[in-house]
């Protein structure tokens, strides 16, 4: 991608979908440690109880979104790692959380052999896509069908990420505020060119989202600022602050919205989806 592209990102564009087909979002970087899975749940639960109607795919091995929505390991008998290998449908993974309209295709450490499973498959980076597909399908029989898909990818580019981007409208990048920030986010940028190149023609960048923010720290103001030159407009305004209560609630197996509401994070996660959901707006208006 040219250096003139990022810093002043086109506008943005309304993607076509097939009727009744939720939005699909990926959370992905390959970095760890940025609050993607922190992200993935609290932003879901955000566009639950503003009224949306949310399905967190963990596409994560270690599943950790698994276990911060309080879905233990026993309980997950029916997993994306089956749905991937084309065991079962991923209606039939989706379980119900503690969270009204927020829902769950549960992980577990299987996934960490899939890639070997469907390497030799031709549809080995479309497996998801196509259990998406198949979902929205059954939900155009019914009367709610979901609205939002989020993805939980694994901390690395590897064929459970491009399964993750070939099945996306968009991805969201979170971006911890310390020094190496910038670092590996042009590999990500150019995995999504190569995967709208290939694969998924329809791929944007949904936007950038600023985590485990400190104004105190004059090194996260000067990571702010770095990255709103690099992003330009793909920047979100909401910052996700560092925040004890949001790195508790996962322990309690609960998002930080229902362990804290009234705690800084839990208000910057339900500005953000306010963002996102106007952002969603702008493009069907444009």
């Amino acid at each position: 991608m040219a250096e003139a592209e990022r810093s002043n990102p086109a506008p943005y564009r309304e993607t076509r979908r097939p009727h009744g087909r939720p939005r699909v979002i990926a959370l992905a970087n390959q970095k760890g440690g940025v609050g993607k899975t922190t992200t993935a749940i609290n932003l879901g639960t955000a566009l639950a109880a503003i009224g949306e109607k949310v399905l967190v795919v963990d596409l994560d091995p270690q599943g950790n979104a698994s276990t911060g929505l309080g879905i233990e390991r026993k309980q997950r008998r029916v997993s994306t790692y089956h749905v991937l290998t084309g065991e079962a449908e991923l209606r039939s993974a989706i379980r119900d959380t503690a969270v009204p309209r927020l829902h769950l295709a549960p992980s577990t450490l299987d996934l960490l052999g899939v890639e070997l499973e469907i390497a030799s498959a031709r549809n080995r980076a479309h497996r998801l896509k196509l259990a998406i597909d198949g979902l929205a399908l059954g939900d155009a029989l019914r009367a709610e069908p979901f609205t939002y898909v989020l993805i939980d990818c694994p901390p690395s580019l590897n064929l459970l990420t491009i399964n993750a981007l070939a099945a996306s409208d968009s991805v969201l990048v979170p971006l911890q505020c310390e020094f190496f920030a910038l670092e590996g986010l042009s590999q990500l940028l150019k995995t999504v060119d190569q995967v709208r190149d290939n694969l998924n023609p329809r791929l944007s960048i949904q936007g950038v989202v600023l985590t485990m923010f400190d104004p105190r720290n004059n090194l996260s103001n000067q990571v702010v600022a770095d990255v709103r030159s690099f992003m330009g407009g793909k920047v979100y305004e909401t910052m996700i602050p560092r925040n004890v209560r949001v790195s508790e609630a996962p322990s309690y197996g609960k998002p930080v919205l229902l362990y804290d509401l009234k705690c800084s994070g839990s208000q910057a996660y339900l500005r953000l989806a306010s963002e996102i959901i106007q952002r969603e707006r702008t493009l069907k208006a444009a």
